[in-house]
This record gives structure tokens, sequence and C-alpha cells, in this order.
């Protein structure tokens, strides 16, 4: 199983984090360790290693089928399943790997960074590019997302990342955070909800 993620997919995230409204030229597309995977409402345990670690809400979609060369009017073929998902990210380590170009494996990868929730059939939705999400976090929203807004479309994604990797029944891909994440802290409660669906919930240790 591979897990795939998308960086600055959202025009707001990006004002958000560089203080600049702007899409890049291409996905910018990083991957996670499998041993980053937290599934089944398991507890995160925030890293001793860093000084903050930031929930960031995505629209996690599964892949149904091996595929490669996928061209995009196929990709839809290519899932079957979406659901709420948390990239978590050692925001302190990031922005060193950021300033210097570093890769950001170990931000982005560490163990338990990739969270994800229970999957709903995507034929259960009208149209998966017009969804909402929406993080809580101790009840309190938080984060909310349009998959409408996304700069770089679901079928889009699937069908660049088939370019240079070859796609496996299982795969995850993580399509990228809309504005407004933030640090967790010990103790926390996160939920996450697609449309009026709560399809995440677990405890930050």
């Amino acid at each position: 199983m591979k897990i795939f993620a998308v960086g600055m997919n959202y025009i707001e995230h990006n004002n958000e984090l560089d203080g600049a409204l702007y899409k890049p030229e291409e996905p910018v597309i990083f991957t996670k360790a499998d041993s980053a995977l937290l599934k089944d409402h398991k507890p995160f345990f925030i890293p001793d290693w860093s000084s903050r670690v930031d929930y960031e809400a995505e629209l996690v979609v599964r892949i149904c089928r091996l595929g490669k060369g996928i061209p995009e009017r196929f990709a839809h073929r290519y899932y079957d399943a979406v659901t709420v998902g948390i990239d978590f990210t050692a925001r302190d380590l990031q922005e060193k790997a950021r300033e210097k170009g570093r890769p950001w494996t170990i931000c982005k990868g560490f163990d338990g960074s990739a969270v994800i929730g229970d999957w709903v059939e995507k034929e259960r939705f009208r149209d998966v590019q017009a969804m909402h999400f929406h993080l809580d976090i101790n009840g309190r929203t938080v984060q909310e997302g349009l998959t409408s807004d996304m700069l770089f479309k679901i079928d889009e994604l699937i069908s660049y990342l088939s370019r240079f990797f070859t796609l496996k029944t299982g795969d995850l891909l993580y399509t990228g955070t809309p504005v407004g994440v933030g640090p967790v802290k010990i103790d926390d409660h996160l939920e996450g909800y697609l449309e009026d669906m709560k399809v995440l919930d677990f405890n930050c240790k």
C-alpha cells in the first residue's frame, strides 16, 4: 500500500501558509510511510521531538484497481470510496525543511501521521467534486472544505500520479487541506465529517 498526499491544493490555504494566493504549476506530491497510517479511531500520540504538530483535514480517496498511465477521463473508475483523514504535520520541521529546500519526509511521513476515517462508497454522493467536509476539535468547527475548491481535481490527480507510479488496489490519496490548519495538544478530541456523516473520531495523547 502506498500513501500519496497533495500539498498546496487549496488557494486560501496557500495564502495561510505563504501569505500569497497562488496555484502551483503542477500538483505538489509527497508520500507517507505505511507506518504513518492510523485507523480504527485509535489515538494519535503527539511526538515529543516536535514543538508544533498541526492538523490538516483532507478528503481521502481509496484506489480500487490497478492502473498506470490513466487518462483523466477514465480516472473516476479507479477509486471507489472516500473519507476524511488528517495529514498531521510537524510544522517546525517543515519550516526548516522548506527554508533549506529539503524533502518533507520526516515532517509529513512519521508514524501515525496519516489518520483515516471510515470509508463511504462514492456512489452515495451525487458528485465527489462538490462535497463539504469539516473538522471539529473539542466540539468546535476549526476547518471546513468544499471539494469544488481544489486547484487540482481528484481525477486530475489520479491521472497525474499514474504517470509516475503504478496505482494499486488499497493505495490512498490525501487530496489537500483547506484553510484553517492549527496545532493539536494532548487530550484534544477530533471529529471529522463528510457532509452530515461523522466518519472520523479520535483523541490526542
